[in-house]
Parts: C-alpha cells; structure tokens; sequence
C-alpha cells in the first residue's frame, strides 16, 4: 500500500513539474513572441496601395514612383529650398547655358556593389536618349547632344541649346536616375532590365505580382542605414478593404499615391485618427485636379470653346471641397494655384454660375427644344463621355456630381470608370472627350505640365485643337530656352492666358498628399512632389 502512494506520489510530482515547465517555456516563448512583434512594430511600415509596383526599370514610366523613388536617386534634387546636391556634390554651368558639369559624390555604390562613378552616368543617361519616342515628352531629353566622362567623378552634359528647367528635369523620380549597368540588356534599358539595383536607401527584396512587394533598408547607404527596416507594399481594393486591414493591423501606412486614387475615403481617415492609434498629416497644397477636355475631336461638342467654357461654369467647386472631398482640398479657378512659380497671372474669373452656362450655350447655338432634357445643333445632341479613375472613390463621387449639374443646363454626361492605365493611354491616344486628370505638381510646374502641351503622349490632344495652337507652341519653345527672367514671365503669362480663354483645362480643386500613419511615427514629411515620400527620414518612437 505504501509502495501504491509512493509511486502515485512520484508520478504527481512527474506530472506537475512537466507541466510546470511547459508553462514557463510557454511563457519565455509568448514574452519572446511579444517582443519580436514590438521590435518589428518599430522598424516597419506596411503601406496599402491599390495597384501593384509594376515595372521597376527607371527607364520607363508603368512603375509606381513612390516604389521606385525609394530604390533610385537622381544628380540633384529639388527641395522647398531650391535645387540641392544628391548624387552629385556640386555642378558648374557654362556662360551660354549649354554645358553642365557635375562633381559626383564618391561614397556611393549600387545596391549590387557596382561603383557609382561618371561611368555609370554616362551609360544611364545615354541609355535615355537611346528611347527618344519614349521620352519626347520631357524637353531635357530633346536638348541633350552628349553626356560625356571627364574623369572618374566628373561628368558633363552637352546641351544644344539653353534650357533653364534642365536641373529641375534631372531632378525628377525619372528617367534620369541611375540604376546599375550589371542590369542593362546589351547596353541598354529600352528592351528591358535583369535586375533593379539603384543607389537608394531601400532594395527591393521580393515582389509577387498584384500581392506585395518588399523593400529593405540598404545598411551601405551612402547617407546612412534608415530607422525604418522594412517597407511593404500591399496590394488591396480601395476603400473598406484597406480601413478593415488597417483596423486589423494587417496594413499601418496609407497615402494617397501617384496613381491619384483614394485608399480610404475621409470619413474613414477620421474615423481612424479619432480611434486615437492613427494620425492624418497633410502636405501643402502640391498639384491642380481637373478636367481635360480634347479639343482636337473635331467631330464632337468638346471641340467648341463654348461648350468647354458652359461646362467650367457649370462646376461647383466649393462644394465638392466642402462636401466631397470633406475640405481636404480648396477649390481651384486657375489651372495652377498661386504659390507656384509664374502663375501670379491676371486671368478671366469663372465662377459657379448655371444661368452663364446656359446663357453662352444658348449663343453658341446648341438650344433646348420644348420637353427635350438634351440640347441640340444641327441635330446634333450634346453628349459627352467622361472618363474618371474606378479605382478613385472621390473621382467616382466627383463626376457624378458634375454629371447631375450638367444635365441642369441640358448637357448629357456619360460617365465611364476604368483603370488609371487605360486612362492615361486615352489621353496619349485622344480617344476621350473628357477625362480627369491632375497636373504634374509643386516641384515641376509650371515647365512640365506646360511642356506636355506638345507632347502626343500627354496633352498634344487636348490643345491642338485650339485656334491659337501654333502660338501657344511657340511660346512654350521660346519660354524653356528664355535666359531673361522677366521675358520667361510675360511668356509664362501668355501661356497660360492663352490655355484658360479655351477653357481646355478645367480645375476642381488643388490636391495634396494625405497620410495616415500609426501614431507613434515620427519624421513624416514631402518632397516637392506628390509622387514620393522621403521613408528614409521616418522613425517609430
């Protein structure tokens, strides 16, 4: 019997003590687990975006910017202050404006090891100019007789004439920033690209199309490892998708992107920052949102000032700030906004005004027959097709908007959604009467926007249908080569004037950039463009 409760006793104590020590490894393991989950809470950013990353080769432009502003770094950079060093320490201009030298910096490498040196420029920029069709929209390109090595840091760009936007345009998120020549293709980038090495703070990792993609911290950063070790970009529907993944932690960084869409509308933006865990910051304002309208199709109603101009009246901006879009942006009345260089101009008011509307229609000789909710000319109805963003819920909203008021005044809309994609090769192509758009923004107006007036692959369709396009092209030659200040600003006037009287950019609002970000991210700021964000400068608390 004692033997009986001896060995039950011994077997207790067996029993207790295993457990005893699966709940202390169990423990260490939850604490383990808890501090693991704290240490990546700290060191990671999971942003939502509605479309994938897509192309990453510099060269081209069906990347996302925001992905590929983290990877690649340009010459220079275009800063609140002005034009600023990056890649390149410093740089000279000749007396005619027609030679660059730039002085590269020495401690930076490509992501693959490769050494950034004069070299490298050389091959990246000369790889540009190789795809002449692709790039014709940026002026620099059409300018650039040769880029030459001087010696191992010291690189010149011939140009063929003056051309005061130069700095700014190399500037840009693209094409000229570099990438390493271990990934060029026989030379070149224009058939595509076997890797994606740049100079940036951030290497891309990993990429699963239409899911995700990684970006990790570059620890030989030539200006130092970031805070933030790891940035992911989610691919999710926009709206209650991406409130849902950030409510549920699956996502903690939403902003709206160079795709111009909308991942969680304003209501849920607030939603979250009053929940406490998120807060919203916004950006000065950066570009103009509007309407383009073709001019160059013939046999359409858009092709006439006058409906254009109907249609600019017939716009309730303050509305759509105030209620639409929740006062997140101002109503514009101007194709640029005041705080951008030049365009402190004097132009024709146009308010909200649907007797005006009507009234310039009514002249115009499209009439509204009795009983009839569409106006007519010569048989012809006026209708028009629309083409807004379906992956944007404010683009979506807003023309409807604009849709119930111009069929006050006897204009039928047809609104149709479709991929930014497919509207950005509508615009290239001028298959559309009128679609949504934005300019380029704060750090490239006016001179990139004005200089797609001319290019087939941007705004060649919306202005060549004007009586005074010849003029206008003129100008915009004579502007981008003007060494005068005061010369470039009565040229920069008539452009401008010329582009508002047609009525062939029609602004809603002026845009910003908008992030939420969990509460304890510290360091959030812009760059002069609402294409990239400077996640480099970002740190947890």
């Amino acid at each position: 019997m004692f033997n009986k409760r001896f060995k039950l006793s011994i077997l207790v104590f067996l029993v207790l003590s295993i457990l005893a020590a699966c709940s202390v490894n169990s423990s260490n393991s939850d604490s383990k687990k808890n501090k693991d989950d704290s240490n990546k809470q700290k060191t990671e950013i999971v942003y939502a975006s509605a479309k994938d990353i897509n192309d990453m080769n510099p060269h081209f432009y069906t990347g996302s910017m925001s992905a590929q502003g983290m990877v690649y770094e340009s010459l220079v950079e275009n800063t609140e202050d002005g034009i600023k060093p990056l890649l390149a320490d410093s740089w000279e201009v000749s007396e005619d404006g027609k030679v660059y030298k730039f002085y590269l910096r020495k401690d930076a490498k490509f992501h693959d090891g490769e050494p950034f040196n004069a070299e490298a420029v050389k091959k990246n920029i000369d790889a540009v100019q190789k795809n002449p069709e692709k790039h014709s929209w940026i002026k620099l390109s059409t300018k650039i007789i040769s880029c030459n090595v001087i010696d191992e840091y010291t690189v010149e760009l011939v140009l063929s004439e003056a051309y005061y936007p130069t700095l700014v345009e190399l500037s840009m998120t693209r094409p000229y920033v570099f990438i390493s020549p271990k990934d060029f293709i026989n030379g070149e980038t224009k058939d595509g690209v076997n890797g994606f090495s740049g100079t940036g703070p951030y290497i891309l990792t990993e990429h699963k199309t239409d899911e995700y993609a990684t970006f990790e911290a570059n620890e030989n950063y030539w200006g130092g490892s970031p805070e933030i070790k790891k940035i992911t970009s989610k691919v999710l529907p926009t709206g209650e998708t991406t409130f849902l993944a950030l409510q549920k932690g699956e996502v903690n960084f939403v902003f709206t992107d160079d795709r111009g869409t909308d991942s969680v509308n304003v209501e849920a933006m607030n939603q979250l920052v009053d929940s406490g865990n998120y807060q919203m910051v916004r950006s000065e304002p950066m570009n103009t949102k509007m309407i383009v309208a073709n001019s160059s199709k013939s046999d359409n109603p858009v092709s006439e000032t006058a409906v254009r101009e109907a249609i600019w009246y017939s716009i309730d901006r303050e509305t759509i700030a105030k209620n639409i879009l929740n006062g997140t942006e101002t109503a514009a009345n101007t194709l640029f906004s005041s705080n951008i260089n030049y365009a402190d101009v004097n132009l024709k008011k146009r308010g909200y005004d649907l007797e005006k509307a009507k009234e310039i229609l009514e002249e115009a000789g499209w009439t509204l027959e009795d009983g009839a909710k569409v106006r007519t000319k010569d048989d012809n109805k006026l209708v028009m097709k629309m083409y807004y963003d379906s992956n944007s819920s404010s683009q979506k909203n807003q023309a409807e908007f604009i849709q119930a008021s111009l069929k006050e005044i006897g204009i039928e809309l047809e609104l149709i959604g479709e991929e930014s994609t497919s509207i950005a090769n509508r615009r290239s192509t001028g298959d559309y009467d009128l679609l949504f758009n934005q300019t380029w923004g704060l750090a490239y107006d006016p001179q990139s926007t004005i200089a797609a007036f001319t290019s087939e692959s941007s705004y060649l369709h919306t202005t060549s249908g004007i009586a005074k396009a010849d003029e206008l092209y003129k100008k915009i030659d004579e502007v981008m080569m003007s060494t005068n200040e005061e010369v470039r600003k009565s040229l920069y006037a008539d452009i401008m004037t010329i582009v508002h009287d047609e009525a062939v950019f029609i602004p809603i609002t002026n845009g910003n950039v908008t992030v939420i970000a969990p509460k304890n991210l510290k360091g959030i700021s812009f760059k002069q463009t609402q294409y990239e964000l400077p996640f480099e400068l970002m740190q947890f608390e």
